[in-house]
């Protein structure tokens, strides 16, 4: 059974590391950076390799939706976005589903991007194995989480590094870029900070349409 891909990426992705710095800027600016990047799991031995196609941005304690909003502040599960840009966040959501978020910004400014869907590239019959068949294989940041084997062990983990490393990828343009609200929050609900790549089938299927990336500036 064919697997969901956009036509974007082929040929050899650059090999460019990311930039010093990359993840030290604001959730909502590296966001739509993330798109096109390759996520790269070996996770329990077992290679699976996609690139990231939806990301949403929580951007600090201002943001009523974030877990580490100003209501809230630091507890034990929102720790790790209090950290050091470049790690991931991995909670676990209604019990069930394991997310990943990239944390990003300055030290103490609780800010992540939460990955909410790739495309397969690699290792597609161990992420079928995972997720008990090809339907919506990594759609959604909890069918993400399980097809590349994220768990909570992962949370706080060097995303430069084995098993779980972000490598850069293919660019996505801005006109490429679809914006829009977020997804299953109840606080800012309008808040234009989910960002997705048009061509790709793997982005979760609701898609309330805001702008793109051009008209953001």
């Amino acid at each position: 059974m064919p697997v969901a891909a956009s036509d974007s990426w082929t040929g050899t992705p650059t090999e460019q590391a990311f930039s010093p710095g990359f993840f030290d800027r604001s959730a909502d600016v590296v966001a739509p950076d993330l798109l096109g990047v390759r996520l790269v799991s070996t996770v329990g031995g077992k290679r699976t390799v996609g690139v990231i196609v939806e990301v949403e941005a929580y951007i600090g304690a201002q943001d009523p939706a974030s877990h580490a909003a100003a209501r809230i502040g630091r507890t034990l599960r929102n720790r790790t976005m209090f950290g050091r840009s470049g790690i991931a966040y991995v909670y676990l959501s209604y019990g069930v589903h394991w997310c990943l978020n990239v944390v990003t910004g300055s030290e103490n400014e609780p800010c992540a991007v939460l990955v909410r869907a790739a495309d397969p590239l690699e290792g597609v019959d161990f992420m079928v194995e995972r997720r008990h068949g090809y339907r919506d294989l990594a759609s959604g940041p909890g069918r993400l989480g399980q097809a590349f084997g994220v768990t909570g062990e992962l949370d706080g983990h060097d995303l430069s590094i084995p098993p779980l490393r972000l490598l850069p990828g293919w660019l996505v343009t801005k006109e490429d870029v679809q914006v829009s609200p977020r997804i299953g929050i109840s606080r800012a609900v309008d808040w234009p900070l989910r960002f997705s790549v048009r061509s790709s089938k793997s982005v979760s299927k609701r898609r309330r349409q805001f702008s793109n990336a051009n008209e953001l500036e």
